[in-house]
This record gives C-alpha cells, sequence and structure tokens, in this order.
C-alpha cells in the first residue's frame, strides 16, 4: 500500500495580520461615519424642527419711526419705534448692493442659505491665523440673526438654529426679497438702522443716490457700526471703506480704474442728527397725547402716521417770533438778567439746563373753527431747556383774567355803558375780601365813574373789582373754570385781578370762547392717528360747549376791539401795523414778573407769554404791551398770510337800538333822560333788558316802549349794589 505524501505546509502570506486589521479599521470607520451621518441627520433633524418654530412673516415686519405730519402733510418728525425708513430693493444704490455683497457674502447668489465654501475659507484662515478672524455667516443668517432676538447670544447651539433656520428663509422668500429684509433691517449705528436712514443721516441723500464710495464706507462700517460710525472714527470709516473697495476689486464688481476713483473721492459727511425733529415742544405734547389714546405697544412699535393740527409753516414762523422778539428785549435799557446769546457762548451742549437764566417766552395758537393747535413753542431752545411753558407753565395771568370777570357780570345784567366808580376800594365793600384788601390800578390814579367798556379797555383794577363783586364771586369763578383756565381756584375776590395760574394753552382755549360765539372748542394737537396700511385707529372729534350766551360774546368782542384800538394793546395797530379785525387782552403781574397778551381774530386765537423761568421782574415797565404783544403780532399776521381768515364777513346777531340807564343797566325813563344818564346803545335782542329803570324818580313807561321790548323785572340786586358805590 502506497503512503500518500502531504504537500509541504504554507506559510501564510506575509503580512497577512496588517490586512485584517486594515479590513477591521475600515470597518470601524464605515461604521463611525454611519453613526456620524446618522448623528448629523439626527442633529440637522432636530434643530430643523426648532427651526421650524419661528415664524418667517416676521423677516417683513421691521419697526419704523411713527410719522408726524403737519395739518399739510408736511413731515415734522419721527417718534417711537426704531430710526429706519423701510424701501424697496429697487430705490437702493447698485454700488452699496454690490459692496455689500462684496464686504459680507460674495456667493449669496449660488448657495443655500449656508456657503460651504464660505465655511470651508473662514476655517482655513482662522487656523492659519490661530484666532477667529473671519465668520461664516451669510446675509442669510446674519438676517436671521437680527431678525429674532434669541438668536443673539454665541452658543454653538444658536448657531445650528440659525444655519438651519437660514436653509428654511431660502426656501420661503426669494434672494431679492432675502436681501431688501436685510438692508432695511441692519443697524448702521448712531441708532440708525437700514439704509435709508443711514444714507439720510451720513450723507443728507436718499439711499438711491450713494455713490460708490460712499456705499463702500456704509458697507464697510456693518461689522462693527459703533466702533467705526464716521461721526465718531473718521479715520476707521475711510480704513474700512477702501478695505471694502479692495475687496470688490478682488470680486470683479468695479475696475481698477473705479476702484481708484472712489478710493480718492471726497466724503462729505452730512453731520445731521440721528433723531430730525425729536425735540421740539410741539412734538412732546404729540407723544403725552399718544401716551393717552393709544396702548403702549401700539406706541412702543412705531411705524404709525399721526396727522395732527400743527401748520409748519406757523410753527416756524412763532418759533422765529419768540427768539427775535425776545433776543430785542434783552438788549433795552433795564434789562439785567443774562441774554441768551452769552448763555449759548458757555453752553457746552450738554445736559439739559433745570431753569434758564435767560428771558424766556412761550405761544399757544389755535384755529377758532376746531380747536385744532397751530403752532406751540415752549421756549426758546429744546436742547437746553425741555420744559414745555406753553402747557406746562402755571403763572399767574394778571389782567388777561378781567374779560372772564366783564363777561360774567354781562351775563348777569350789566351792559357795556353803565357806570362803575373808579375810585379806592372801602372796607367791607367787596365780599368775601380781607377787611384791609384796597388794590390800587396800575397809574396809582383814580378817574371817578367811568363806563364798563372804559374799565376793561383802561384795565383799571378798582372798576374789576367792583364789576366781578356785581356778577358775584361764584358766578365768575364758574366762567373762568368752565372757559378752561386754572385747576382748583381760590376762593378770594383776589381772583378778579388775575391772582390765578394759567398757561398760554389754556389761556387761548379760554379767549376763544370771545370770536366762537360763547363757544369754547376742545383745544387737541392730533387729528387722527393711523397704521401703515392706513386703517384709523385714532381721529378726534369736535367737542364743544357754551360758556357764556352769544349776545354776551357779542358785546365782549366789541369792548376787547376797543382794547386793540385805544386801550393797553393799541400799539398792536399802530407800531406793529395789525389790520385785521381783532380783540385782546394784555396782562402783568405785580412787579413785573410775568407779561402776557391774549388776543383772537374770527379764525384764530392766541396767547403768548414773557417770563423768567424762576419768576423775577423781568425789568421795570416790563407790561405785556411791551414784551408779549410784539410775538403776537407776528404770529398772528403770518397766519393771517398763511390763509387763516375767515371765508367771509361775520354773521353778527340781530341789534336793536334801546335807551338805556347808566346807573342801573336797565331801560331808561324820562326821569332818567331827565337826569342824563340816558343812553342809546345797539344790543343783541336777547341782552335788551327785562325791566324798567327804578333808579330815579318818575318811572313812567310810554305803552309803546313796552311793545318793543322784553319785560320783565330788573336783575335782583342790580339798583341796590350799583347805588351803593355813589355812597
Amino acid at each position: 500500500m502506497k503512503r500518500k505524501i502531504r504537500a509541504p505546509h504554507k506559510p501564510p502570506p506575509r503580512h497577512s495580520w496588517w490586512r485584517r486589521w486594515l479590513r477591521a479599521l475600515v470597518l470601524v470607520c464605515l461604521a463611525a461615519c454611519l453613526l456620524a451621518a446618522l448623528g448629523a441627520a439626527g442633529v440637522i433633524a432636530y434643530y430643523s424642527r426648532l427651526a421650524l418654530r419661528y415664524d418667517l412673516d416676521r423677516l417683513g415686519e421691521m419697526p419704523e419711526r411713527t410719522l408726524v405730519l403737519d395739518a399739510d402733510g408736511a413731515v415734522l418728525g419721527r417718534m417711537h419705534g426704531e430710526n429706519r425708513i423701510v424701501v424697496p430693493l429697487s430705490q437702493v444704490s447698485p454700488h452699496f448692493i454690490k459692496a455689500l455683497l462684496a464686504r459680507e457674502d460674495s456667493r449669496f447668489y449660488k448657495h443655500g442659505g449656508i456657503d460651504p465654501v464660505g465655511v470651508a475659507r473662514a476655517f482655513v484662515r482662522n487656523v492659519r491665523e490661530g484666532r477667529v478672524v473671519q465668520g461664516a455667516s451669510t446675509i442669510t443668517m446674519q438676517l436671521a440673526r437680527n431678525s429674532y432676538p434669541d438668536l443673539n447670544d454665541r452658543s454653538f447651539h444658536r448657531k445650528l438654529v440659525e444655519m438651519m433656520l437660514a436653509r428654511r428663509i431660502e426656501r420661503h422668500w426669494s434672494k431679492d426679497q432675502i436681501l431688501e429684509h436685510y438692508v432695511n433691517r441692519i443697524f448702521f449705528g448712531s441708532n440708525l438702522y437700514g439704509i435709508q436712514r443711514a444714507s439720510q443721516v451720513y450723507f443728507g441723500k436718499h439711499a438711491s443716490q450713494l455713490s460708490l464710495s460712499e456705499a463702500a464706507m456704509i458697507a464697510g462700517i456693518i461689522r462693527s457700526p459703533v466702533r467705526f460710525s464716521p461721526f465718531r472714527n473718521f479715520e476707521g470709516a475711510l480704513k474700512e471703506r477702501d478695505d471694502v473697495l479692495e475687496r470688490m476689486l478682488l470680486t470683479k464688481v468695479v475696475t481698477k480704474e473705479e476702484e481708484l476713483e472712489a478710493r480718492y473721492a471726497d466724503i462729505a459727511l452730512k453731520a445731521q442728527p440721528a433723531f430730525q425733529s425729536q425735540g421740539g415742544y410741539a412734538l412732546d405734547v404729540v407723544r403725552r397725547d399718544l401716551d393717552q389714546i393709544l396702548e403702549e405697544k401700539e406706541i412702543e412699535d412705531g411705524g404709525l402716521i399721526v396727522y395732527t393740527t400743527l401748520n409748519q409753516q406757523l410753527q416756524i414762523a412763532a418759533e422765529e417770533a419768540v427768539e427775535k422778539r425776545l433776543a430785542a428785549a434783552e438788549k433795552l435799557p433795564g434789562y439785567a438778567h443774562p441774554a441768551k446769546a452769552a448763555f449759548d457762548a458757555s453752553w457746552n451742549g450738554s445736559g439739559e439746563v433745570s431753569s434758564t437764566p435767560y428771558l424766556q417766552g412761550a405761544v399757544a395758537i389755535l384755529d377758532n373753527e376746531t380747536g385744532g393747535i397751530l403752532a406751540l413753542v415752549g421756549g426758546r431752545d429744546y436742547r437746553q431747556s425741555k420744559y414745555n411753558r406753553a402747557t406746562q407753565g402755571n403763572r399767574q395771568i394778571g389782567s388777561t383774567v378781567k374779560p372772564f370777570v366783564y363777561a360774567a357780570a354781562i351775563a348777569g345784567g350789566f351792559l357795556p355803558g353803565t357806570q362803575v366808580e373808579d375810585a379806592p376800594i372801602q372796607p367791607g365793600e367787596i365780599e368775601f375780601a380781607d377787611p384791609g384788601w384796597s388794590p390800587k390800578n396800575n397809574d396809582g390814579k383814580f378817574t371817578g365813574a367811568q363806563t364798563l367798556s372804559t374799565g376793561l379797555v383802561q384795565s383799571r383794577n378798582t372798576m374789576t373789582v367792583r364789576v366781578g363783586n356785581f356778577a358775584g364771586l361764584d358766578r365768575v369763578i364758574n366762567v373762568i373754570a368752565d372757559a378752561g383756565i386754572g385747576n382748583h381756584l381760590t376762593r378770594t375776590p383776589q381772583v378778579f385781578i388775575g391772582n390765578l395760574g394759567g398757561t398760554p394753552r389754556e389761556l387761548a382755549s379760554a379767549f376763544s370762547i370771545f370770536p366762537n360765539d360763547g363757544v369754547r372748542r376742545r383745544t387737541f394737537l392730533i387729528d387722527k392717528v393711523t397704521d401703515k396700511a392706513g386703517n384709523i385707529l385714532w381721529s378726534t372729534n369736535v367737542l364743544e360747549s357754551v360758556i357764556i350766551p352769544p349776545g354776551g360774546a357779542h358785546l365782549m368782542r366789541r369792548m376787547l376791539a376797543e382794547v386793540m384800538d385805544r386801550g393797553t394793546a393799541a400799539g398792536i395797530r399802530g407800531e406793529h401795523g395789525f389790520k385785521e379785525p381783532a380783540g385782546g387782552k394784555t396782562g402783568t403781574t405785580n412787579d413785573y414778573k410775568d407779561a402776557w397778551f391774549a388776543g383772537y381774530t374770527d379764525r384764530v386765537t392766541c396767547a403768548v407769554w414773557v417770563g423768567l423761568d424762576r419768576p423775577q421782574t423781568i425789568m421795570d415797565q416790563g407790561y405785556g404791551s411791551r414784551l408779549a404783544i410784539p410775538i403776537w403780532a407776528d404770529v398772528v399776521k403770518k397766519a393771517a398770510a398763511l390763509g387763516y381768515i375767515p371765508a367771509g364777513p361775520r354773521a353778527e346777531p340781530p341789534l336793536q337800538s334801546v335807551q338805556l340807564c347808566r346807573l342801573s343797566s336797565q331801560l331808561a325813563t324820562p326821569a332818567c333822560q331827565a337826569t342824563g344818564t340816558a343812553y342809546e346803545d345797539k344790543l343783541p335782542v336777547e341782552m335788551i333788558p327785562q325791566g324798567w329803570c327804578g333808579a330815579h324818580q318818575g318811572v313812567i313807561a310810554r305803552p309803546e316802549m313796552r311793545d318793543t321790548r322784553r319785560q320783565g323785572p330788573a336783575g335782583p340786586g342790580l339798583f341796590d349794589r350799583i347805588r351803593g358805590w355813589f355812597r
């Protein structure tokens, strides 16, 4: 039997162990890659779900500043919200679009929200530099981060959410829409949002008008807008501009010639404040009124359009009149306080002054037909003092209160031709007065019996006190309060000659009852408020109330016109050449601390105050006729020139000639004629007395007189009060 011969044993292939390990390593790597892919997919799925929580419509909801317009639609200013004006991409300079893309995202139109090339480039450069010198955020990622406040932290978690959100945005919006949202939302320093406001504030032009050099500068400051604001760091902004131009050349969006021309172009900053017309006493009142009529969220979100009653041209004219006339007053002999010009020279421009040392003034002018305020000046310089003297300056109003005292007396039965004694007040004569109270006239003289009209026209204190005493303290206080002057008036006869506080706004509103036939219309600044779509959020209705009878208003107009023609305000007609039919009253408080003038035409009513923030004597002879009337004349003449005049002649009430007695304010009898106290006057029918004079002997009324006049008893106590003055 033959033995099988076994083949010799072959040794295992050389390096087979290495191959086994390699296969194992490959399997491990494949498993790791699979696990990594699964992990990445899980991360993407997880963060994609987180990204779904964000409402993409919010990208287009950018709070703008609320726009404030005057009555003619002119822009007065902006407030609340962010300092932004949204513009379509078509109204943005192509230079800026190119500069922005070159600087921030040159592959913007090629990626889907995340740029792998940009990520790789940033990674390589950061490794080479040994620090983070370049980010990988695309414009879409930046838009996501800037649109949602919770994405503003610097965590890795936030970055992943931002990336997934960027992919959603790219699927939801077109590239141009994304770019439009970005250029309108981005922060440009100096409290500016959006390319339009940045262009306006930095260069004084529309975003569509930016030159290549200007566009490159604005694009250059985006990454650090506070640090490189041209207003703060012009040299730094220039360097950023040059870097952007270099990048534009590298990405071939400009030629070498264009880049050189832009690099050496002169940059002219507008150097205007970021908030045009942010101040202004009138806008402050608009802000306060908005707080009263709208919810806080509606206000703070901005983007509203506020239509006011203001007239921009008249507002400017009123501000100029205050400054011009008060600067002239500071040069008058006897003026011993600091002048504003000297204060300006020493003021460093920082911080508000709590109480200005120079002469101040305030103006309020309103439209009689509606009560809408046409102009409001609260002081000479809003930068130095935001205290609004037109609405907050509660100062003693002096003799400007007297028309309301006389109006109350007329409503109680007195007539303009009635005689009143201009003589010292006797102890116990005036009800509710201290026994020793005896006010004097400004000129220190007493002129004897004068007509009611003369008492008002010449502003006689003793006569006014007697007139107020006849009308009754309660009646006078009610008329003053109903007219809108003073809060919680003290019940004292001193009110008759101006011992009460008021503001120019209140006084203008009160005086408007005379041209308005006794009707007071509520003053207001905001006509209506709309959102951007034009939906009305608020509108103001004209509210009115009757304060004095129409016939009484007619008689008051007649007397107040005489104040301008031959009384304390006669300078309006002569020195200032004011020709419009008008009426008004001066006011000067004790020691010349406050100077006032309030007056009206058939169309507008205006009140002016002049004084020092800390009440003290302005100057000797610092009367309202000297200090306040010049401002009033300038402002009201400008109002007339702007068309604030009545459409036609005033329709006066029916008038009837009657014989009256100067002693009793009743219909005259033959005995009145015999004693020389009878006079003839034309009165509105409703103001003709109801009874015959009983102050003289021989009261015999002719039948025909009874037929043509309303009959009735005389006013209670009238004869006794008047007779008492002559005892």
